[in-house]
């Protein structure tokens, strides 16, 4: 392992980070939550400051100091490392505005269209009138039969017989 020098051993080490974590995890954990205000990022700061921990062990046991005053003094600078790091980048922009200001690429609903209209021809014209009537023009059953001189009852079965054209056409 990096750092890790020829006389301590790892035993010792994880026992030491656990002893620190069951003592002063919380603590840590609850002061990095409150300088961040997002738990997943407090958690983050708390395990890279148990990690310098392990790193300077020899400073935490040498007797000087409080070891929970250097535990939140290392949350704080990571805390505060991390603020400086984001503002020194440029702040991140959003792949789409949100207001509009940019007009979306009608390609799609072109290419939509152009299947529909080639789909719309292979039918027959018995089941292209319906659809018209009922889709394109918003009629309901009753006008469409009347507008096309045909009972309900056709126009419904017409209708259902020509979406089903429709899909096979378009799964072919």
């Amino acid at each position: 392992m990096a750092g890790l020098r020829p006389d301590r051993r790892p035993e010792v080490d994880e026992a030491l980070i656990r002893s620190l974590y069951e003592e002063h995890g919380r603590a840590m954990l609850a002061y990095a939550t409150q300088l961040t205000r997002d738990r997943a990022a407090a958690e983050d700061i708390v395990q890279e400051a148990l990690v310098r921990a392990w790193r300077h062990a020899d400073s935490l046991v040498n007797g000087k100091g409080s070891v929970r005053g250097w535990l939140l003094t290392v949350v704080r600078n990571l805390v505060t490392d991390t603020v400086r790091a984001r503002k020194a980048r440029p702040p991140e922009v959003p792949e789409s505005p949100t207001d509009g200001a940019i007009e979306r690429d009608h390609a799609d609903q072109v290419v939509n269209s152009m299947v529909v209209v080639d789909a719309l021809n292979r039918l027959s014209q018995e089941h292209r009138e319906v659809l018209e009537q009922v889709y394109l023009r918003g009629s309901t059953v009753a006008e469409a039969a009347k507008a096309l001189g045909i009972p309900p009852g056709t126009v419904k079965s017409r209708s259902y017989y020509a979406l089903r054209a429709l899909r096979d056409i378009a799964v072919h």
